[in-house]
């Protein structure tokens, strides 16, 4: 089988990839196996100088690197440099903290002396997505590759020139061989690799469909697996705030990489008592949104990465204004290339498609709300449990609200983002697990308690 890179701004093919055999793959996962008998042995500071090599790399290389990502999947190329730069960060993060995140822990008991020590599982196998084709990987390998583990990639078929890339860059950052492997296989493929012996771990970002699928086959293996699936975060704007700057801080936060992000804003939730103002405001601030070719530096919305999500969000406007939404702009996509400018859609009511389902596109949905009671209940009447953000000049009323929400994680007058610092991961059918800081570089650890009487 062979995979196609298709340009999604021209819809051009750059390039053709035939998929692995069974025997390369079965080849790389043994030697994924062997490699991680000594990886795991490695002394903290060894993976450490070999983390920073690959940080250095990834800023030397960040041109090119971003230029590959902006074609194969069309992210705006000022968004696609900092991604990079975001991976450099990690690689940074990690080498830094991982010693100290997994320090064995003493506890107090009755006996001499009892701890738990932080030992790696094995070979995390890594199902990634499209579109953020290089932070996806490397918020799963920084902190896994730290802590001992080593890496197999199973990157998505569009950005296969990504996923080769990154491989590179660790066998030329000076990782042994095996240490990190990137297969390139068919959905088909994934089910045997996952039952491989060799792997022993899954973490997956993508849809529920996949995580589905990908979770029942790891539990029959009994495989432990993290999930980071889809996201419909609420948007909640409380009527003390400064409407314009808000609405502004709306429209970034849902048009980032185009509108396709778990952790975008997609259901804006606002107070009645400014929800006219806001409204206007918002289509304003969307409208402004520079539409157009990817490579260029003032661009902030590209195209979408494929053909079929185009013709899917435009099918979940025309189902959610066939219920009575309102469309005050966009709402249709371009004839050349896989563009869908912003909409912003009005008189949004939970069972339309814009409410209750994931929009990986730059489609706002507003919601009138009366009161906090409200905010929460409509916030909460998802089936998503990823982030949500809140705007008030109130952090005491802020507070409140956040504890109420039903999510992973909740930021105050900010978008929602991941960082590594901070654990990252949500609840309900976005999945389990969590990436990132503490709890992330410990979910492929084996917590062993070692007690002495």
């Amino acid at each position: 089988m062979r995979f196609q890179s298709i340009n999604p701004a021209t819809e051009q093919l750059i390039a053709e990839y035939p998929s692995h055999t069974f025997e390369q793959i079965e080849r790389k996962l043994r030697n994924a196996a062997n490699a991680f008998a000594g990886w795991r042995n490695a002394e903290f500071s060894d993976r450490r100088t070999l983390m920073r090599s690959l940080a250095n790399l990834l800023r030397s290389r960040g041109d090119s690197l971003a230029r590959l990502m902006t074609s194969e999947m069309g992210k705006p190329i000022t968004q696609a440099l900092a991604e990079i730069e975001k991976c450099a960060d990690a690689c940074e993060f990690f080498a830094e903290h991982a010693e100290e995140l997994l320090a064995t822990e003493l506890i107090e008991t009755p006996g001499r002396r009892s701890s738990v020590r932080y030992e790696p599982l094995g070979t995390v196998l890594a199902v990634m997505p499209w579109n953020f084709p290089f932070w996806q990987v490397f918020r799963f390998a920084a902190p896994n590759l730290m802590a001992g583990n080593v890496g197999v990639l199973k990157h998505a078929p569009n950005v296969t020139g990504c996923a080769k890339a990154i491989a590179q860059l660790f066998i030329d950052a000076g990782f042994q061989d095996g240490i990190f492997t990137t297969v390139v296989a068919d959905v088909p493929a994934i089910k045997s690799i996952i039952e491989h012996p060799a792997i022993a771990a899954v973490t997956l970002t993508g849809s529920e469909r996949t995580g589905r699928s990908v979770a029942a086959i790891a539990g029959a293996a009994l495989k432990k697996t993290v999930l980071e699936l889809g996201g419909s975060d609420p948007f909640l704007v409380l009527a003390d705030v400064d409407v314009p700057a808000v609405a502004t801080a709306a429209a970034s936060a849902r048009c980032i990489n185009s509108g396709q992000s778990c952790i975008a804003a997609k259901r804006f939730i606002v107070e009645a008592s400014i929800a006219d103002e806001f409204e206007a405001a918002f289509a304003v601030a969307m409208a402004a949104m520079n539409t157009g070719d990817p490579t260029h530096r003032t661009t902030q919305v590209g195209p979408l990465a494929r053909k079929d999500l185009v013709d899917h969000l435009a099918e979940q406007v025309a189902r959610s204004v066939d219920a009575g939404a309102r469309v005050v702009i966009g709402g249709h996509h371009l004839e050349k290339g896989f563009y869908f400018p912003p909409a912003v859609l009005t008189e949004v009511r939970p069972g339309m498609p814009v409410f209750d389902e994931e929009t990986f596109g730059p489609v706002a949905a507003v919601i009138r709300a009366g009161d906090d009671h409200e905010l929460i209940e409509l916030a909460n009447r998802s089936r998503y449990g990823l982030g949500a953000s809140i705007w008030t000049s109130d952090l005491d009323r802020a507070n409140r609200l956040a504890v109420k929400l039903e999510c992973g994680s909740v930021f105050v007058n900010a978008a929602v983002q991941s960082d590594p610092r901070l654990p990252f991961g949500g609840i309900k059918n976005s999945g389990y697990g969590r990436e990132l800081s503490s709890p992330g570089i410990r979910e492929f650890m084996n917590a062993k308690t070692v007690c002495i009487a």
